[in-house]
């Protein structure tokens, strides 16, 4: 398993719908929002971990 960067939530790499490439690395999301709020600000996840899932 894999943990979601933005809310924290463990996403199977296996089954996981969204993903993104960063500096070499897969990162893996639970859903289309996460993978865009990382997308948006990589560098703020990679370096305060998961803050919950983004509000819209």
């Amino acid at each position: 398993m894999e943990i979601d960067p933005v809310c924290g939530m463990h996403v199977d790499p296996t089954r996981a719908r969204y993903k993104t490439l960063y500096k070499g690395k897969v990162y893996y999301f639970c859903s289309a929002v996460c993978k865009e709020e990382f997308e948006k600000r990589p560098e703020f996840y990679l370096q305060h971990g998961p803050q919950g899932m983004p509000h819209r």
